[in-house]
């Protein structure tokens, strides 16, 4: 048997083996073991001096030097943390009361706290969980068709894997090398919009058929409001607001409550209205940081470097610098003064002119070096043009002059040490226009980029403001100024008891969450450093909160040691099995195959993508992307997709492994916190729904690339 095909076996092997049950991670290395010991064998060595034994020690080590991976143990300890400290349960029931009037507002709600929470915690199984045991009976006992419960839990829990910060993402720019922070800002706008699709379908659900979500009792959906907040009230206006800005101006009725253990002082009343004015200052915080962010700070280097141009332009004109191994013109030179007569003037390695001739019909002057010297030719024109030359052998040979309207610099081509020029030619005597000469200074530096040596250029590397930004964002003020005034205009006593809960549940995670991505997005901070914040975080929420305690800290970390193992052997396994499949030829032999199809790249696409989804059914995301992703890799660039989309694509197409049956795992973790009653079909009915719609929103994100590729373009450039 050839070699490459002991490649496919072997890649048919790892899946027959990895359905019978046993443990991925050293199924890859036993077949890359055994595979490589085939492909490394020689009769002539000795058993133990098989160099598949040579590559598990580097591929091991080269694994655990990843420095990517540092930030998987933060990141899981991190969501272990809050998940133990039971941060949910106040979370759910004040999102449940702001979303009351929505129709399935519990669904709604719960599909909410699977999004956020998920994006915190990055953990599919943990929420699938515990949001199975806080909103499943609920949902059940308020007449929820156990469909609609079941799809939402599980749905919503997936998102957690592919909005960032995702331990997924970080394992695939692992396997394909790309940037954590280019993948992060890639995934934001899919995943949120991804969430988005599922609300759509939830909602536009229930009101189509209102039976499966019937409205709570009136009893769930009124907030306890307490007795001092119902006096200022009382004494002074329904509207809160108003009430609490008169009672600031006159506290004397507010303090006179005659309420007993309640004192309202002045102080209580200014720091209830600063709780009142939460979405007033989050809207004011939000819009502010968007525009001093793309304006203000963005700009600074353009800013500073149209200052400099500016002054440079005021400045008066200076004698043109040499440089090195080129020519150099003074920019923006106004007043041409003619050249002192031709003189030679020693240059390193370069080629120099005046800034011009201020003839109308300048001529150029051709200089030859004879014994290190200069001889002018006969018939030189009466005003003759000042030639740069460098004295070496072989010289400095200009064509004869040719009247041009503007001369120009001709390329030197070094020849014996020196610069010289071709000789005057039929069609080759006259100097190229000066769009010619433009156009391949032009070309070569765009070679230059192409080829990855860099922006040659001195412009900033910020992108300018975009020219629909100061519409969009006055667009988004007035609707922002329109929500606060409807929302401000029934703010009673009740609405605020609801906007307390929500500001002490939920805004301690929705900052540490902002922090945690803003860091990395805005290059504060590394993935790893932005993951131990984090963790940080997590653990000063749950001390606050006051659900921690040593046993709960222990198995939190106990947990993200064992997930940190588990990742960390699939790395080394995938690793070894990569290699000996590459070393048997199989990775070639794959690339040949599908290049042999003659693809189009949105071809190309689609099998990749569909491939990816049948995989889905019986294997989970970690196989998919240690073992099958980098076959597909090395084939982006010869059909030129962006492996920033693709992954994207990729990270999207993955829900459908927690959605897809028969290893639909988040119906297996539902199942197991679920009430008897609730069957395995059942929720697989639940789920399905959210497949299409993961169907869905790849077409969109293909169609629409610039939903995945404007955030990392706008932060870090193409």
């Amino acid at each position: 048997m050839s070699d490459p095909a002991l490649g496919l076996m072997m890649l048919s092997l790892i899946i027959v083996v990895i359905m019978l049950g046993f443990p991925t991670a050293f199924t890859l290395m036993g077949l890359g073991m055994v595979f490589g010991f085939t492909a490394f064998y020689d009769p002539a060595t000795p058993w133990f001096d098989n160099r598949v034994f040579n590559l598990i020690v580097q591929r091991t080590f080269g694994a655990m030097n990843n420095d990517v991976l540092i930030s998987i143990p933060l990141f899981v300890l991190m969501g272990y943390v809050m998940e133990r400290g039971a941060l949910v349960d106040k979370m759910f029931h004040s999102v449940q009361l702001a979303f009351r009037k929505v129709p399935g507002s519990l669904a709604v709600a719960t599909l909410i706290i699977c999004t956020f929470w998920g994006i915190a915690s990055g953990l599919v199984g943990a929420v699938v969980v515990l949001m199975g045991v806080i909103a499943m009976r609920p949902m059940l006992n308020a007449g929820y068709d156990t469909r609609l419960a079941a799809g939402v839990i599980t749905a919503g829990g997936t998102l957690g894997i592919l909005i960032p910060p995702s331990v997924m993402i970080i394992v695939y720019a692992a396997v394909a090398g790309q940037s954590v922070v280019k993948l992060y800002a890639a995934a934001m706008l899919p995943g949120f919009f991804l969430a988005f699709l599922y609300l759509v379908y939830v909602i536009g659900w229930v009101m189509i058929n209102p039976k499966i979500a019937p409205k709570l009792p009136k009893e769930q959906t009124r907030a306890q409001v307490q007795p001092w907040v119902q006096h200022i009230a009382d004494q002074y206006s329904p509207l809160f607001l108003v009430a609490l800005v008169k009672a600031l101006l006159s506290p004397g009725r507010a303090t006179r409550s005659g309420l007993a253990h309640i004192n309202i002082s002045f102080g209580l009343l200014l720091r209830t209205f600063l709780m009142a004015l939460v979405p007033l200052f989050t809207a004011l915080v939000c819009l502010g940081a968007a525009y001093w962010y793309v304006v203000i700070h963005s700009q600074a280097d353009n800013n500073a470097a149209a200052a400099a141009a500016v002054a440079q332009a005021a400045a008066p004109a200076a004698q043109p610098a040499t440089v090195k191994d080129g020519v150099e013109e003074p920019p923006g030179a106004q007043v041409v003064q003619e050249p002192p007569p031709a003189a030679a003037k020693a240059s390193k390695g370069g080629l120099e002119e005046p800034p011009g001739a201020a003839a109308p019909e300048p001529v150029a002057k051709t200089a030859k070096a004879s014994n290190g010297g200069l001889e002018a030719p006969p018939g030189a024109a009466p005003e003759p043009v000042a030639t740069t030359t460098k004295a070496s052998k072989g010289g400095l040979e200009e064509p004869p002059g040719v009247g041009a309207p503007e001369p120009v610099a001709k390329t030197a081509k070094t020849s014996n040490g020196g610069l010289e020029e071709p000789p005057g030619a039929k069609g080759a005597d006259v100097p190229p226009g000066a769009e010619e000469s433009t156009s391949k200074r032009h070309h070569s530096t765009d070679t230059l980029q192409e080829l990855g040596d860099g922006d040659v250029s001195e412009a900033p590397h910020t992108e300018p403001v975009p020219p629909g930004f100061y519409i969009g964002f006055w667009i988004a003020c007035a609707m922002m100024f329109g929500l606060l005034v409807y929302y401000y205009r029934s703010f009673d006593a009740e609405q605020y008891e609801i906007l307390n809960m929500l500001t002490r549940s939920v805004m301690p995670l929705g900052i540490l969450t902002f922090v945690v991505l803003a860091v990395i997005l805005f290059g504060i901070t590394t993935a790893t450093e932005s993951a131990a914040v984090g963790a940080a975080g997590a653990f000063l929420m749950a001390w606050q909160s006051g659900t921690l305690n040593f046993e709960k800290t222990k198995q939190a970390v106990f947990l993200t040691a064992k997930t940190t193992s588990m990742v960390c052997w699939l790395f080394v396994g995938s690793a070894l099995f990569s290699s000996v499949f590459a070393i048997l030829g199989g990775q070639s032999l794959v690339e040949r195959w599908v290049l042999s199809f003659d693809l189009t790249p949105l071809q190309f696409m689609l099998l990749s993508q569909v491939i990816i989804f049948v995989l889905g059914w019986p294997l989970e995301w970690t196989e998919i992307i240690v073992i099958f992703v980098p076959i597909f890799l090395p084939m982006l660039t010869h059909f030129g997709i962006d492996p920033i989309l693709w992954g994207t694509m990729v990270f999207v197409n993955l829900q459908a492994a927690f959605l897809s049956p028969p290893v639909a795992m988040s119906a297996f973790y539902l199942k197991g916190v679920s009430p008897p009653h609730v069957t395995i079909n059942q929720i697989f009915a639940g789920m399905m729904p959210y497949m299409y719609i993961v169907i869905m929103c790849l077409a969109i994100m293909y169609v629409w690339p610039g939903m995945t590729l404007w955030l990392p373009q706008y932060l870090y450039g193409a």
